[in-house]
């Protein structure tokens, strides 16, 4: 408990730690399991040269169980009794090297460790305060999280008046994560939080290990399964696209591209730095292949480079892809709904989030959220591809896209991350999106007219060089 407290609060490794438990009582801990145990908690190499302690005599002479009487003394866990194993054994802590590797890995899996209700509270209150949104109230605390409009011929202007940078939209899990010095947390979009064992650190400039990692550092990105297309090997990666607070100060009301910058800076290259360092060293003090995911800085490109991004980059990606996401790239982090932040889909994804629930006879019905309260959307029909169970999908989130021909809703999957259905407002504005049908080729067309005003044209050309100036700068 003391070594676990050390690592997390100074920010050492755990052979400090356990160094300086046995400077302050020795021998320190004295066995093996337990030492094995933290180190692989803490994805860290054991030292080669490490000795385990032997068992101290005043521990070895006499041992008293909780009752009073003396029984032998142990050396192992595995020696413990079981009511002592179910005392310390707290946590999951991995028995074998990321055992997820070897398993079919899907975008409902559930990742890392449940927290007790009122720590979730407070981190709930913590990621409120660092996007200034005040206290949550008395009512349940939503999830902050900035979430794209669906493109249609309205909002399609917004292209035309502010300077937007293009991604693709990833098909995956949508997280927030917020990095403390005793761990990382994901939030999904239950406002729920899940410890995680990774490391952050901090940038620093004279090499060797950080000082110190982050705290109180949040993130805005999606979690997506890339598949190798000829081993189909799989692999976990957290792609962040935005920064909301840096070490407790909140940066978002500060523009995109800063903020975009900053992530890079602040956060993607400490870890690089230190994982390179590592890879060279003999005996490294950490090791981050055992994570349970690695991380990047989601790429943005100009708004020129759309025809590219759907023909060549998405059709290369390792893990589904279903539109694009424009930008602003001078915008603020907006929480929750922001009318700037555009999402275009291929034409058969659009789709809404509907609560299903079975009614009489078997008929399965469709609602939303209006004000908070269920509305039940009369009229809307939905068909299952897999209707052998229609009472599987009571009380279930559900992804549906419409079928234009037959006038109906498709489930596509059940939502596990979610726990309530759309907002009205949001399906009115997908059926005005599937409404003004804005196809790939009517995308693309309007896109070569707005490149070409000025707004784009000259901006495009400064950061063509900036960015030229910094590939430069980097290979001197």
């Amino acid at each position: 408990m003391i070594v676990h407290f050390l690592v997390r609060t100074e920010s050492i490794s755990v052979t400090e730690a356990i160094n300086r438990f046995a400077q302050a009582r020795y021998p320190g801990i004295y066995k093996q399991d337990y030492i094995d145990a933290l180190y692989m908690f803490y994805n860290e190499k054991k030292p080669e040269d490490f000795v385990c302690p032997p068992t101290p005599e005043w521990k070895r002479d006499c041992e008293t169980d909780f009752d009073g009487a003396a029984v032998p003394a142990v050396n192992s866990y595995r020696d413990m009794p079981p009511q002592v194993h179910a005392v310390e054994n707290y946590g999951n802590v991995p028995q074998q090297e990321n055992t997820m590797r070897n398993e079919v890995l899907t975008n409902d899996d559930v990742l890392g460790d449940s927290i007790p209700s009122s720590q979730l509270h407070t981190m709930q209150e913590v990621c409120y305060q660092l996007l200034k949104l005040g206290s949550g109230g008395r009512g349940r605390p939503q999830f902050p999280g900035s979430h794209p409009v669906s493109l249609n011929s309205e909002n399609l202007q917004l292209l035309r008046q502010r300077y937007y940078y293009a991604t693709w939209k990833a098909d995956g899990t949508r997280y927030m994560m917020l990095i403390t010095f005793d761990g990382c947390y994901l939030i999904d979009r239950k406002f729920l939080f899940r410890k995680i064992s990774m490391r952050f650190p901090c940038r620093y400039s004279s090499g060797g290990t950080p000082e110190k990692n982050h705290h109180y550092t949040l993130l805005d990105g999606e979690m997506i399964i890339d598949t190798d297309p000829h081993t189909h090997k799989q692999e976990r990666r957290y792609l962040i696209y935005d920064l909301m607070a840096i070490n407790q100060v909140s940066v978002t009301e500060r523009p995109f591209y800063e903020r975009w910058k900053l992530l890079e800076k602040e956060v993607i290259e400490p870890r690089n730095m230190e994982r390179e360092a590592l890879s060279k060293s003999t005996n490294p003090y950490y090791r981050y292949d055992l994570e349970p995911f690695s991380v990047r800085r989601k790429g943005f490109w100009l708004l020129s480079t759309v025809s590219k991004l759907l023909h060549k980059f998405i059709p290369q990606l390792s893990h589904q892809s279903d539109g694009l996401v424009f930008q602003g790239w001078d915008d603020p982090y907006v929480p929750r709904t922001h009318e700037g932040l555009l999402k275009w889909k291929y034409p058969e994804m659009n789709s809404v989030d509907f609560l299903c629930e079975v009614g009489a006879g078997g008929r399965p019905l469709l609602y939303l959220f209006e004000r908070g309260r269920k509305k039940l959307m009369e009229g809307n029909r939905v068909i299952f591809k897999d209707a052998s169970d229609i009472y599987s999908y009571s009380g279930k989130i559900i992804e549906c896209y419409w079928d234009n021909e037959e006038r109906h809703w498709v489930c596509m999957r059940i939502r596990f991350d979610k726990a309530n259905p759309n907002e009205i407002n949001t399906y009115r504005k997908v059926m005005r999106s599937i409404k003004d049908n804005i196809t790939e080729e009517l995308l693309l067309n309007e896109i070569n007219g707005i490149i070409s005003l000025p707004l784009y044209a000259d901006r495009i050309q400064r950061d063509i060089k900036a960015h030229q100036n910094t590939v430069l700068s980097r290979r001197r």
